[in-house]
């Protein structure tokens, strides 16, 4: 999957196309995808911008981008040394688009899954008591939009992704908007997890449309009981893919 359906879906443009945050893109995609050891100093400065062919400038701006993430740390005298993951600004739209470039990281997941367990049923809940006329249209729209025939696994990842975030929206709580990036990495990364046949994708509408006919009918309890179990079973699915006990 790109990372550009995740900016795509996000709604924002990802990382200028300046020098420096390319570079930093790049080191970031290798940090992301454990390439350098956690705690492991990089190469000094000069080093690394003869390697990415920049200057010393560029260089130093790039770290200053990755610092910011949490990625790595600059000590004086020490010099930069890589984060472990505990310290990375996770929620960073960044962070979390590089994890598509990167090998499919089996804990990643599962904890980005615990995370959309402890505040989707919530806001299913929420959408329940709260969702407007046009919330619950955009809802049925995007689940109507997973049952088109012929959808590619990109396609139905997408409808998927727009139907979880209509939830969110109709939730009117916009708190919940941050959480979106977690959604959107949780199924992108998915995929390729799973490697799904697109003639497969149609199993999971029917638990989609329950949930939209709960909120529809204002019923939240059940909204928010039928989108944990929705989300229990993505979570058992990935599991078994990648050899993981739930």
């Amino acid at each position: 999957m790109s990372e550009l359906i995740y900016y795509d879906l996000k709604s924002t443009p990802g990382m200028s196309t300046s020098l420096s945050v390319q570079v930093a893109k790049e080191v970031g995609r290798r940090i992301v995808a454990g390439s350098f050891e956690v705690n492991s100093l990089m190469d000094d400065e000069d080093t690394l911008a003869n390697r990415y062919q920049v200057s010393r400038v560029v260089m130093r701006d790039a770290i200053k981008i990755l610092v910011s993430k949490g990625l790595l740390e600059v000590r004086r005298g020490i010099g930069t040394r890589v984060q472990s993951r505990d310290k990375w600004n996770m929620l960073d739209d960044d962070v979390l688009a590089w994890h598509l470039s990167a090998p499919p990281n089996p804990k990643f997941l599962r904890q980005l899954m615990d995370v959309r367990l402890a505040f989707e049923p919530k806001a299913a809940r929420w959408a329940a008591q709260r969702a407007t006329p046009d919330n619950l249209a955009e809802i049925l729209a995007a689940c109507d939009k997973m049952a088109i025939v012929g959808n590619t696994a990109e396609e139905f990842i997408i409808a998927d992704s727009l139907f979880h975030k209509a939830i969110i929206k109709a939730a009117q709580n916009s708190f919940l908007t941050s959480m979106e990036g977690v959604i959107y990495s949780a199924l992108l990364v998915s995929i390729k997890v799973t490697n799904k046949d697109p003639r497969d994708n149609g199993a999971s509408i029917p638990f989609h449309r329950e949930v939209y006919e709960a909120i529809a009918a204002g019923d939240a309890d059940k909204a928010e009981i039928l989108t944990e179990r929705l989300l229990n079973d993505a979570t058992s699915r990935l599991a078994t893919n990648t050899g993981e006990a739930k």
